[in-house]
Parts: C-alpha cells; sequence; structure tokens
C-alpha cells in the first residue's frame, strides 16, 4: 500500500494514516444513509426461446431516478446490455416510471415491453437486431361516455340539427397489461376505457362529481394480431386482472375482479373460457371467487390456479389447485403441504407436475406438485431465497433471482432444475464496498408454539453489549425471509443488533399458524414477539436499556399496540400504522381482510376496540415516531393523525412526519432502501429514525 504524503510528514499518526489508506482502497464497509440510496433492484427475468439470453428489469438506484429499464443477459459471459433508456425529459413527465413487463416475442426476434412516453401508457415492439421502439397504435371505440348520459352535467339543451350527436372516434388507450399467444400470431392486451372528448369538457368544466362505486368505466379485454395492428373486443365483462393462453393458442383464460368495490363484500373473481373463434359468447368457470393466477398444462387438459387455501386462514392464504377440463373437477394439490403457497404463477412442467413458489420457515423457493404424489418434492436453489422462477417454451433452460443475508440479488441459470446453476453476469446492484451482517436463524417458545427470528449482530469487541432494535413485518400474514436487506445492514452498521421475529400469525408454518391470531391482534402475536425479545436478551450481548422497535404496516400497529403495553423500549417508529379499527375499517381501501379477523366492528365493538393500539393510548410514555405517506389507501393516513392527536394530548413526546405523493408500499421500499422515484423521503425517514433513536438511548444514558 502507498501512504499519501500527509502520512510521511508526520502530520497524522501512522496508525490513522493505514486506516485511511485502507478506506480510500475499497475497505469494507457497513451502508450509510446515502448509500441506500445507491441500490440497485432487479427483477421479472425472462429466457429467451432459444435458451442463450434473458431479458430483466434493472432499476436505475434512488439517486438517479428509481426506473426499471430492459436489460439482456447473455449466457456466454459476455457483458449485460441495457436495452431501453429513460426519453428526454423524463424527470418531467410524473407518469413515465420506466419499463414494465417485458416480453420476447416467439420467435425471440423482438420483444415487448409497455411505458408511459408520450399520453398514454402504450405497447413496444423492439427489434433485436437493431432498430429503435416502436409503440403499436391502439385505439378503440369507446364503450363509455359518461357525458351522454340524460342528467349529465354541464345541461346540453336541445340538440339543434347542426349539433346532432357524431360517431364516435377510435381513441387511444393506455395499456394496463398483456400477454403474447404462444404463436406469437395474437396478443390479449387489456386496457381501461378511454375518457371522451365530451368527458374531458365535463372535467374542463368541473362537473365532476364521482358517484362511489356506480362507475362505467372499466378494464376491458382486446385481440391484437401484431402483424395488421387490427384490435378486436372481446365480451367479457370488466374489470380484466390477467390472461393465460392454452399452449395451441386457440383460446384462453380471463381472470375478471368484478367492478365498483364488490371485493369488499366478499370474494369476486370469475374465470372467462374464450375462443378465439367465438370471441362474443365466453363461457365462466365452475371455479372459486378468490381462484386468480391460472396457468394451463402444456397438453391444454388440466388448468393450474391458486386459491383461498382450504383450511381456515386469512384472506389471501392459498392453495395450489387442478381443474380438469374433461371432467370440470377441482383437485388441491397442496392440501398436504404443511408449509405456505407462495403467490408467484404456477409453472406446469412437461412431466405433468406443477412448480409452485413455497415458504417454508425463512426460506423462499420451489416445489414440484402432483396428483400422484401427497407430498411434493422441494427443489435445490442457489441461496435461501429463490424466486421469480421462468422458463420458455421448449423448457430448455430455467433461469431465477436468489439472495442469502450477505449475497445481493443473483440472476441464475440451470439446464435443468435438478442440476447446480450458474450465477450469470449482470450489472453490480450494490454500492461498491458494503458489506453485510450474517443472519441467524433463532427460535423460542411462546405459550407452547415454537416462535422463530433472525438474528443480526454487530461486531462487539470484548462482549460489549449492544442496543437491539426489534423489527416487525407487515402483513400481519407476511414473514421476513433470510434475504438480502440493505435497510438491516443499515442499522447494523450503526452498532445495532437486529431481531426481526415471524409471531404467530406470520406465514412459513402453514395455515393454522397464520390463523392463530384470528381475533387477537396484538394479542398472542405480541407476546411471541416479547418473547424472543426475552430469549435474546439472555442469549446474546445486548443491552436490555438501550431497546427500540420499529414497524411498519402491521408492524406500525404492532408499534401501537407496544407503546400502550410496556415501558421496555427507549424509542418506538411506527409506519403507516393502523390506529382505531374503526375508523380504519370504514376508510381503507378494502374491509374483506380485516373482517375475517374480528368481524364488522359495530357487530363486535368489543372486538374491535380490544384491537386497536388507540385503547393503550392512556398507558403510553415511550417517545413515538410516526411516519405516514400522503396518498397511502391501505392505511390512510388518519391513523397517523389519530395517534398523534391522542399521544399529544397524553404529553407524550410524539412526532409525525407525512410524505407526499406516497402510497403504502411505495414510502416502505424506499424506507428500506429499495429503488424508487422519489429521491429523498426514504433518506429523511432513515435520517429521523436513527436521530430520534440515537436520542432516547442517549437521554437513557444520562
Amino acid at each position: 500500500m502507498e501512504l499519501g504524503p500527509f502520512c510521511f510528514r508526520g502530520v497524522l499518526p501512522l496508525l490513522l494514516c493505514v486506516l485511511l489508506q485502507a478506506r480510500a482502497a475499497g475497505e469494507a464497509r457497513f451502508p450509510n444513509n446515502e448509500d441506500l440510496r445507491h441500490y440497485r433492484t432487479i427483477d421479472a427475468p425472462r429466457l429467451s426461446p432459444d435458451g442463450r439470453q434473458v431479458l430483466v428489469h434493472i432499476s436505475d438506484d434512488t439517486a438517479h431516478g428509481g426506473r426499471p429499464h430492459v436489460w439482456l443477459v447473455e449466457m456466454d459471459g459476455s457483458p449485460p446490455r441495457q436495452l431501453t433508456y429513460s426519453p428526454p425529459g423524463a424527470d418531467k413527465n410524473t407518469k413515465y416510471r420506466g419499463e414494465e413487463s417485458s416480453e420476447w416475442m416467439p420467435d425471440g426476434n423482438s420483444i415487448l415491453f409497455r411505458s408511459h412516453r408520450g399520453e398514454q401508457t402504450q405497447l413496444f415492439r423492439l427489434p433485436m437486431k437493431g432498430g429503435e421502439a416502436l409503440a403499436f397504435d391502439l385505439k378503440v371505440l369507446p364503450a363509455v361516455d359518461d357525458s351522454k348520459l340524460p342528467d349529465s352535467l354541464p345541461p346540453r339543451g336541445e340538440a339543434k340539427p347542426d349539433q346532432a350527436p357524431q360517431n364516435p372516434e377510435p381513441l387511444p388507450i393506455d395499456v394496463s397489461g398483456f400477454e403474447i399467444a404462444p404463436d406469437g400470431m395474437t396478443i390479449a392486451i387489456w386496457a381501461e376505457d378511454p375518457k371522451t372528448p365530451g368527458e374531458k369538457k365535463q372535467a374542463d368544466e368541473k362537473a365532476d362529481a364521482v358517484w362511489i362505486d356506480h362507475a362505467r368505466h372499466g378494464t376491458r379485454l382486446y385481440l391484437l394480431e401484431p402483424g395488421s395492428g387490427k384490435l378486436t373486443p372481446v365480451a367479457v365483462p370488466p374489470n380484466l386482472r390477467g390472461v393465460s393462453w392454452n399452449p395451441k393458442a386457440d383460446r384462453l383464460l380471463a381472470e375478471v375482479e368484478e367492478p365498483n368495490g364488490a371485493s369488499d363484500l366478499g370474494p369476486a373473481r370469475s374465470i372467462w373460457l374464450v375462443l378465439t373463434t367465438d370471441l362474443q359468447r365466453p363461457t365462466k368457470l365452475p371455479l372459486p371467487p378468490t381462484t386468480r393466477s391460472t396457468a394451463w398444462s402444456l397438453d391444454g387438459n388440466n388448468i393450474s390456479f391458486l386459491a383461498q387455501a382450504e383450511a381456515e386462514a386469512p384472506p389471501g392464504y392459498v392453495d395450489l389447485y387442478q381443474f380438469s377440463v374433461a371432467d370440470g373437477k377441482v383437485r388441491n394439490l397442496s392440501h398436504a403441504f404443511q408449509n405456505t403457497i407462495g403467490n408467484e404463477t404456477p409453472i406446469p412442467d412437461a412431466d405433468g407436475t406443477v412448480l409452485q413458489a413455497v415458504q417454508n420457515s425463512v426460506q423462499l423457493g420451489f416445489a414440484r406438485f402432483s396428483l400422484s404424489k401427497g407430498n411434493p418434492e422441494p427443489i435445490t436453489f442457489a441461496a435461501l431465497v429463490a424466486h421469480d422462477l421462468n422458463t420458455n417454451e421448449h423448457h430448455n433452460g430455467w433461469v431465477y433471482l436468489a439472495s442469502g443475508s450477505t449475497e445481493p440479488e443473483g440472476l441464475y441459470f440451470t439446464s435443468s432444475l435438478a442440476t447446480a446453476a450458474r450465477a450469470l453476469s449482470i450489472p453490480p446492484l450494490t454500492p461498491a464496498n458494503v458489506q453485510a451482517s450474517r443472519s441467524q436463524l433463532v427460535r423460542w417458545n411462546s405459550e407452547g408454539r415454537s416462535i422463530e427470528g433472525l438474528l443480526q449482530l454487530p461486531e462487539t469487541p470484548n462482549g460489549q453489549r449492544v442496543p437491539l432494535i426489534l423489527l416487525i413485518h407487515g402483513g400481519p400474514t407476511g414473514a421476513w425471509h433470510d434475504g438480502y436487506s440493505p435497510f438491516v445492514n443499515f442499522l447494523v452498521g450503526r452498532g445495532w443488533a437486529v431481531l426481526r421475529p415471524n409471531p404467530r400469525g406470520s406465514t412459513g408454518q402453514g395455515p393454522e399458524f397464520a390463523a392463530a391470531n384470528k381475533n387477537d391482534l396484538g394479542g398472542g402475536d405480541y407476546g411471541d414477539v416479547m418473547a424472543g425479545l426475552d430469549a435474546v436478551l439472555k442469549q446474546y450481548p445486548i443491552d436490555a436499556e438501550r431497546l427500540a422497535l420499529i414497524g411498519y404496516s402491521y408492524g406500525g400497529e404492532m408499534a401501537g399496540f407496544a407503546i400502550g403495553k410496556t415501558t421496555r423500549f427507549k424509542a418506538i417508529v411506527s409506519g403507516a400504522p393502523v390506529i382505531d379499527q374503526f375508523s380504519e375499517y370504514g376508510t381503507e381501501q378494502d374491509s374483506w381482510y380485516d373482517r375475517w379477523f374480528y368481524g364488522k366492528p359495530w357487530e363486535h365493538f368489543a372486538d374491535a376496540w380490544r384491537q386497536s393500539p388507540l385503547s393503550g393510548v392512556s398507558k403510553a410514555s415511550t417517545p413515538f415516531l410516526l411516519l405516514q405517506g400522503k396518498e397511502d389507501a391501505v392505511d390512510p393516513p388518519g391513523q397517523s393523525r389519530e395517534m398523534y392527536r391522542a399521544l399529544r394530548q397524553m404529553g407524550v413526546a410524539v412526532e409525525l412526519v407525512e410524505y407526499p405523493r406516497e402510497d403504502h408500499a411505495p414510502l416502505e421500499r424506499g424506507l428500506f432502501g429499495g429503488a424508487t422515484t422519489e429521491p429523498w423521503h426514504g433518506f429523511d425517514a432513515r435520517q429521523r429514525i436513527v436521530q430520534f433513536i440515537e436520542k432516547a438511548f442517549a437521554a437513557k444514558q444520562r
């Protein structure tokens, strides 16, 4: 190592010079707050038809816009190549979100993707042998025109002969999604009804009252012939949520969500079979109203799908099913599975089996299911957390993404799922020289249940006791996975241990465990969390006088429970919480999930109030920080404002910070170090968290 001139002149002590030079040469370090604005994300790998290339989405980091673009990864080890870039003026186009949903055309000569580069979100085609991406010119006759309703405003008066209604003109559409037929001759497209000139005029004149749950506009299905550009409507009802083609490309399945808030009353999905020779007479299949993520078997005889589990479990907890086209029977492929079925679309394999994402404890992977075997066959992957498995029509290879606690996300390829995979060359996703803390799986007993969590410790010289952050996941039907976490490493880098518990109500341990917090939010699951804290305090060098809790979504709700139940934490941070089950139930986007836990609040008053963190505010004393997105429709801003007002009036040290333009998931993503289009919100939130906790720890030491 070459030492700098100040070292030779004796200005700095030699040891300090050596340390500075090592840092300059690339000594590994934990990420700081600014580093978390420089992580990129990767998703949606797509293997080419010839098995030699992979399309992926790789985002710019937050500091450079956070938008995903399409990249091409070569199997031969050649450097990856970026295919799409932000167009000029992208920073001023608030609707431009990068490129989405990239897919190969079956001949491999071009790819399709969606992007909002002009007035609409369009479908683009990019030739792989050179040339610019060109958008399809997609226009439809409007199915709905509210400006022509009899009582529409402003009043039109009597129409004069020269003001007779004109024949409607085709209007451009915003493409919500697409699915390419296996033969490449047809593309299914779904798009929301366009606004007509009359409706735009109404908006300009502020005749824009919204009649809740009476919208006539919907997302409809069309078939596009890419060669001619012909676009044909399909007579399935709105709102389209997805499409699945059969292998012969002569029929498809359309997944429909009933419009106008029907899902708030109960599951409201339906599956329609459409023959390409008869687009006006689709058939509704006899499948459960929770059916989604449909996929045809390779012989076209069966349809795999996800739907609500047979065992009692929270809404959204699914089983893997198979529908026989021949006899119309539905069979549960995962009835004997003891862990959790993941939410990725099933992948039918050539041998008649179905590959499905699964969660086992803190691991994510895939397993092979079939009717002939009661227990699924697990598949070995390159890391503990594997997802986004993909193959091509020929099944001549497989690609997936995987990570571990010390291994950032990587892209892997294998010619067979029975053989080891190899990592493919992708651009760096993390800042240079950042290090990561290895996780430990810890277990403890709580009321006769075995509970698990992930613990990460900083380096502790001479057995020094360190502070601990209890980090609570959302859901509550969610879980921490043993993958790579920039935010956890950021906390560990400050010298803090981090415990991430998966209490009852979490996924990964079967439906009974996931359902164990029914009508008991903030009860047994809170007990599991605190039992885990006690277990870690007994086994590891943790300073019991410097404990803090951070949670987002249901984790933020758990933070609200904690302030009314314990004084053991010196600071509590709550992101986007539920505070009052009554007001939450009446203002959130959809109440079906919450209803499963405690019923309609006005019919179960005592239960709803007991499970509201607001009910414990009279006992609160711990400093409390609230972080809230102003556009949050999942847990609306009123929840944080209720808690802020209550704690403030109780004399508790409380702070509330709201972030404009932020919805529920985007603010969480930015906070935890994921790429986002908001350049400073995540940075600001992390900065406030650290300052808030350090202030509380310092006050205790004084």
